[in-house]
């Protein structure tokens, strides 16, 4: 895991006892003592900050170099992690540490027979805080809090005989038979035919699906189980090419490995150019591509009733990435605390994002960070919406962290079919299909029974408390949030309407499938021409007339539509500068216009966590000092 500490300069001198030039006696011995006790003393010291189960194998006071001034502290190594701790520094806040190696085999059983007993303390078999949707009745109960009564579950892969980087269970039109979707979900790459994401109260549906596999024969009721499915019930059907202008896997890879080498202390970038350099990485402009692509869907779901169906090939990245920032977007209960952790386990952990591969857990060339890049998409919108979001910065970061050295098999595992074979869900099941499955590094021990939401396990109460935004908003409750099928902006689109979202533009289509007249799903028909689309505007802008005709036209109940132009998208500093004491702690700036600059942003913070009040309601409006009071 990297933390941004590698290759900092410390000076350090450990205590040693001072020698007693041949000397012996009651002397020497008090002087002995003297510094077992100090050593003592300090030892309690630093213990009283340790996670449960973590020890201190060593430590060392020393000077951290290349700070003006330098700063002093202690060097740190425990059984979890390596930090420092600058003198006079609380060690409460746990994910300000600089370096979190991970365990070797044997500490590592240790921490999880640690949780282990900790989890056996309560009576009876473990509830996981969320819906793992291992079930059948898992995914039931979330399709009815959705709403989405068109759709079923289907047990179409209760044995992964369709395909192993699916779930067992997953939404499907009511009308579709399994035996249909089985035939169907052979003519997509891997298997992973479409199927339901999320149901928009409004009445639209958001599927995601992988390719076509063109070098299929399908036979015309194939072709029509597809067509069917893909429309699911729906007049308007709108395929979104999801890589279309997102960043390559390698183009991300390689952003991430120039982020990490820049944020290092000692990084050979001067000063003065460090901000050019950080530009240079391409990571910022990654998370902008994201955010745009993410609002104009947002829009392309809200705007109207219609199917509108992510595609990518092999559809376990940026399809997840984009699904679950449509929903963060446009669902406010997916930004509470519970709702981000069922999507995050629904659209990634359920779905068959590969983490080990993805997160270069074994080593494999197809390393690329998509997690951590969402991960920062979402870190984005909490800054720009700090009062839509119940969970914090810490939370996020703790959740970067637990993905970064996974201590479970949530982010160990490739597919579902991986991670229930790890902990004996289905020994008894056949395997059927088995391409793409990945070993683990040798000596690498987890724990089967728990989960990454098992946070009461591997923190405090208090650090817990650190997860809960308190410039949330309650009053931004979901049930409040958009009535059932609401008329006033949700409208039917044109009959039989298909539609190609690719650059920032809607393509009519001729068809849906590419088995039918025509092998391209690019045959563009002439009776729809949409208006062409300028590289500034967003689609919001088209759809809507935002933001010229923001008073006539308002954005949607619960909608979102982030900025990402120029400095409307930052660097998360608390995560990728932690090897930098003096910014992950956030002390004040040494320069007036450092101390000029967190005022700014202090103000900022404050005008978006004011409730955004109507002009005839100025009655009611709330004092920003109750605000902050509140807050604290």
């Amino acid at each position: 895991m990297w933390w941004g500490g590698r290759g900092q300069s410390f000076n350090i001198a450990p205590q040693k006892a001072e020698p007693d030039m041949g000397l012996s006696g009651p002397k020497s011995v008090q002087r002995t003592g003297m510094l077992e006790s100090r050593s003592c003393q300090l030892g309690s010291h630093l213990a009283s900050g340790c996670l449960p189960g973590e020890q201190i194998l060593a430590w060392a006071p020393g000077v951290r170099k290349g700070l003006e001034p330098e700063l002093p502290g202690t060097l740190i190594c425990t059984n979890l992690r390596v930090t420092f701790q600058p003198c006079g520094w609380q060690r409460s806040q746990v994910t300000m540490a600089i370096v979190r190696a991970r365990a070797q085999s044997s500490q590592a059983q240790q921490y999880a027979g640690i949780s282990l007993s900790k989890a056996g303390q309560s009576s009876g078999p473990r509830k996981p805080p969320i819906p793992l949707l291992e079930t059948s009745e898992d995914w039931e109960t979330e399709r009815k809090k959705q709403g989405a009564g068109s759709w079923r579950v289907s047990p179409v892969n209760e044995r992964f005989d369709v395909a192993t980087s699916l779930p067992h269970y997953f939404w499907v039109p009511k009308r579709t038979l399994d035996s249909e979707v089985r035939r169907a979900f052979g003519h997509f790459h891997q298997g992973r035919g479409p199927r339901l994401s999320w149901h928009h109260p409004g009445g639209s549906d958001l599927l995601r699906c992988g390719g076509f596999y063109t070098a299929s024969d399908p036979n015309k009721e194939d072709i029509r189980a597809v067509e069917s499915m893909l429309q699911a019930g729906h007049s308007d059907v709108v395929l979104v090419d999801t890589v279309d202008e997102l960043p390559s896997l390698t183009d991300v890879q390689l952003a991430h490995l120039k982020l990490r080498a820049l944020c290092l202390p000692d990084s050979s970038a001067a000063e003065e150019k460090w901000l050019s350099a950080l530009e240079g990485t391409r990571w910022l402009d990654y998370v902008r591509s994201c955010l745009r692509k993410a609002s104009d869907i947002s829009v392309l779901v809200t705007s109207r009733v219609r199917s509108v169906v992510l595609q990518e090939r092999g559809d376990r990245d940026f399809n997840g990435l984009l699904s679950s920032l449509v929903q963060l977007l446009s669902a406010p209960e997916a930004r509470t605390l519970l709702g981000f952790q069922s999507l995050v386990q629904r659209e990634w952990v359920a779905a068959g994002h590969p983490f080990l591969t993805r997160l270069g857990v074994t080593g494999a060339s197809e390393e690329a960070p998509v997690f951590l890049l969402f991960l920062d998409c979402v870190w984005q919108l909490l800054q720009q919406f700090p009062a839509e979001f119940e969970f914090s910065e810490f939370f996020l970061l703790a959740l970067h962290d637990s993905a970064r050295v996974p201590d479970t098999l949530t982010f160990l595992r490739d597919t579902p079919w991986e991670r229930g074979k790890q902990s004996g869900q289905f020994n008894s099941y056949t395997q059927i299909y088995t391409a793409g499955y990945s070993q683990l590094p040798a000596g690498n021990s987890v724990n089967p029974q728990l989960s990454v939401w098992d946070w009461d396990l591997r923190y405090s109460s208090e650090q817990i408390l650190q997860f809960h935004n308190p410039g949330y908003d309650p009053e931004h409750c979901p049930d409040s949030w958009l009535p059932r099928q609401q008329p006033n902006f949700m409208v039917s689109g044109p009959p039989s309407s298909v539609w190609l979202f690719s650059r920032g533009a809607l393509t009519p289509l001729n068809q849906l499938c590419p088995w039918r007249d025509s092998p391209s799903l690019l045959a563009v028909s002439s009776r729809w021409l949409p208006r062409p689309a300028i590289s500034s505007e967003s689609l919001a802008d088209q759809e809507w007339g935002l933001p010229s005709h923001w008073g006539a036209c308002p954005l949607p109940p619960g909608l979102l539509l982030p900025g990402y132009l120029g400095p409307q998208i930052r660097l998360w500093r608390r995560c990728y500068l932690r090897g930098r004491p003096e910014v992950q702690k956030g002390l004040s700036a040494p320069t007036i216009s450092g101390l000029q600059d967190e005022l700014s942003h202090l103000q900022e913070l404050l005008r978006k966590w004011t409730p955004r009040i109507s002009p005839e309601d100025h009655s009611e409006k709330r004092d920003p000092n109750t605000i902050v009071s509140q807050s604290r």
